[in-house]
């Protein structure tokens, strides 16, 4: 990918993850790669050609309570702890503590001033 600073990736979440695959099958050509996840089902990679363009997963459970369908983006960071440090001195707000997610990378979830959530993180090395 392209490195720090940058959108590395994007997913939606979704409660109907079924009918959000049929509607970007029929509009937009992806096509879909699942894996098992968790209680909710599969994680859908989407993709165009040989291209990976997104991830897919449905939600649920009382930690998504009140959280509309969304698509949720991922910045690549150089250094997570610093990141966050700066994150907080600037007037954001760390939501959950980095975690590891095996094979994907280092991730936390933080919130900008005005609200705006999204995923930092630090990808694992690919080999």
């Amino acid at each position: 990918m392209a490195g720090h600073g940058t959108f590395y990736w994007n997913e939606l979440m979704t409660r109907d993850a079924a009918r959000a695959m049929d509607f970007y099958t029929k509009t937009l050509g992806w096509r879909f790669d699942s894996m098992p996840m968790n209680e909710f089902g599969d994680y859908h990679i989407a993709m165009l050609g040989e291209t990976m363009v997104g991830g897919l997963m449905q939600i649920g459970g009382p930690e998504f309570e009140g959280v509309p369908d969304n698509w949720f983006s991922y910045i690549e960071v150089d250094d997570l702890d610093k990141r966050l440090a700066l994150l907080t001195a600037e007037g954001g707000t760390l939501v959950r503590e980095p975690f590891e997610v095996p094979g994907v990378g280092n991730i936390a979830i933080v919130s900008i001033p005005g609200g705006a959530m999204q995923g930092w993180m630090v990808p694992a090395r690919q080999a």
